[in-house]
């Protein structure tokens, strides 16, 4: 597996690969069988995965939630090369952003309601990270879980508005074993917390409507960013103690 700190030297590299279809995971580092079953979909359907690493500061709202996102890029690394992935994109935010973030991706309607209403900014960093890598990589395909599910929805319609040529190839939500959807940010919930967070997922299932799920998810102690239906899917983002959790259902 070749690892790219460079910009340069991935550009380089790049340009002489021949191999084809491309496959393409970005992600945030602390890697979790989530993130595995992305690598997983793009290994077995392509000649070739890229992944990156690379925890972007433009979609973090709070300077305290960027510091003290997890990583572990070295326990990253093996997991990938086990995985079968054949190329690793680890690049600064000086690389990424050697523009110091003049140029951004605005959308200017569903990115502005859900998480969107709570963070501002965040879609901006999100849009923008993620065409600046799909830029680098041109990849023929790359991968995004469905719990992110807002996300998922930009993404493509962005990458269809500017007419870029990949194709973006939505996975499952992977999910412990007592429905929790697997996230790096799960790590900080306590023991108590942590036993709570499982109820989201099967309150937003068993409930009749949002307002149903957003009543008795209150009522369980959880904070209530929103929960909102939208054609097919419910959408949640709840509190518990400082760590922000989010959720969808298909209805």
């Amino acid at each position: 597996m070749k690892v790219f700190k460079s910009i340069n030297e991935w550009q380089t590299w790049r340009g002489k690969l021949e191999e084809s279809p491309l496959g393409f995971v970005p992600t945030m580092g602390a890697l979790h069988e989530g993130h595995l079953s992305l690598v997983k979909s793009s290994t077995q359907n392509n000649a070739f995965t890229i992944v990156s690493v690379f925890i972007n500061p433009t979609q973090f709202d709070e300077q305290s939630d960027f510091e003290k996102y997890p990583n572990d890029f070295r326990s990253d690394l093996r997991r990938l090369e086990n995985a079968g992935v054949n190329a690793v994109l680890l690049p600064d935010a000086e690389q990424i952003y050697g523009d110091k973030y003049r140029f951004k991706v605005t959308e200017s309607d569903f990115s502005r309601r859900f998480c969107g209403a709570h963070r501002p900014g965040h879609f901006d960093g999100v849009l923008t990270v993620v065409m600046r890598l799909l830029n680098l990589v041109r990849p023929d395909q790359a991968y995004f879980g469905e719990k992110d599910y807002q996300q998922l929805q930009l993404i493509r319609d962005m990458v269809s508005a500017f007419f870029m040529p990949v194709k973006i190839i939505s996975c499952p939500t992977v999910r412990e074993a007592d429905g929790l959807a697997m996230s790096s940010r799960n790590q900080h919930l306590d023991a108590g917390n942590r036993e709570k967070a499982a109820r989201l997922f099967a309150t937003l299932k068993d409930s009749q409507s949002a307002a149903e799920a957003r009543a008795a998810l209150a009522g369980q102690g959880f904070e209530i960013d929103y929960v909102e239906d939208i054609p097919n899917r419910r959408l949640a983002a709840a509190r518990l103690g400082d760590t922000r959790l989010i959720d969808n259902v298909e209805i």
